[in-house]
C-alpha cells in the first residue's frame, strides 16, 4: 500500500500545481512546503479507537516480548543517535570526516525533518507508549516534555530513509547495505515502543520523497557532485 502511495506521490510532485501553492516554513531552504502538504502524500493514520490500531498495538507488544536483549539494546542506541552518523558502521568510515558529504547529508536530514514535523502536527497521532502505559518503552519513562501526539510519521525513521536514499544514490554499489541499515534503524522505533508500524511506513514515503527531490535539485548539484567525488576516494 505504502509503495503505491510513494509512487503516486513521486509522480504528483513531478507535476506542480500552482493552485496548491502556499507559504513554506521559513526554515525550509530547498524543499517546497506546498508539495509536502500531509494530505497530499500520506493517508491518515487509523483512529485510536479502531480495531486496526488495536492490532498494531498488539503487534508491538508481540515484537518487543519476543525480541532478544541485543536487539532491544540496539533500539535504545538507535534512539539516542539521530544524525547521519548512524551509517558509519555500515560504511566502515566516519562521515563527519568527509566535509562535503556531511554537509549534503545534514541538508537532507534537516529538510526531511521539517516536512516530517509538518505531518506530525497535522495528523496528531498519539504515540503507542502514551496510548498504552503497559507497552515497554526503550528509553524508560516517557519524557513529559516530549509531545505525546507526534507519532505519525516517525522522525528517526524519516532520517534513516532520507539519508539512506541519499547515500544509496551517492554509493550505488553499497545501496543494498545502506538501505538495509535504514530499514533496521527504522525498525528500532518499533522495538523501542515509540512508533507503530504504519508510522514507519509513512516515514519511508516522506524520507524517500525528500531525498529524491533534494538530490535532483539544481541548486544542490555542486554539493552532490562534491560529495560524490569525495566518496569516490574512500
Amino acid at each position: 500500500m505504502m509503495k503505491a502511495i510513494l509512487s503516486a506521490a513521486l509522480l504528483m510532485l513531478a507535476i506542480p500545481d500552482a493552485g496548491m501553492a502556499q507559504a513554506a516554513p521559513k526554515s525550509l531552504q530547498y524543499l517546497d512546503g506546498a508539495l509536502f502538504q500531509p494530505v497530499l502524500i500520506l493517508p491518515a493514520p487509523v483512529a485510536k479507537d479502531m480495531s486496526a490500531n488495536a492490532r498494531e498495538l498488539a503487534a508491538l507488544h508481540q515484537l518487543i516480548a519476543t525480541a532478544s536483549p541485543q536487539r532491544l539494546k540496539q533500539a535504545y542506541e538507535d534512539a539516542i543517535h539521530e544524525d547521519p552518523a548512524i551509517f558509519n558502521e555500515t560504511l566502515g568510515l566516519d562521515l563527519k570526516k568527509l566535509p562535503a558529504t556531511w554537509e549534503l547529508l545534514e541538508i537532507v536530514n534537516h529538510e526531511s525533518a521539517i516536512v516530517a514535523s509538518i505531518a506530525k502536527e497535522h495528523f496528531h497521532r498519539m504515540r503507542p507508549y502514551s496510548a498504552d502505559a503497559s507497552l515497554p518503552f526503550c528509553e524508560g519513562k516517557a519524557d513529559p516534555a516530549k509531545p505525546a501526539y507526534r507519532s505519525y510519521p516517525s522522525g528517526h525513521s524519516t532520517l534513516g530513509y532520507a539519508v539512506g536514499v541519499a547515500l544509496a544514490r551517492l554509493l550505488p554499489d553499497r545501496a543494498g547495505k545502506i538501505m538495509g541499515r535504514a530499514q533496521d534503524y527504522a525498525m528500532s522505533r518499533e522495538y523501542c515502543g515509540a512508533h507503530y508500524a504504519s508510522d514507519i511506513q509513512a516515514s519511508e514515503v516522506i524520507g524517500t520523497l525528500a531525498a529524491t527531490l533534494l538530490l535532483n535539485d539544481p541548486r544542490l548539484a555542486d554539493k552532490v557532485a562534491a560529495a560524490r567525488a569525495e566518496l569516490s576516494k574512500i
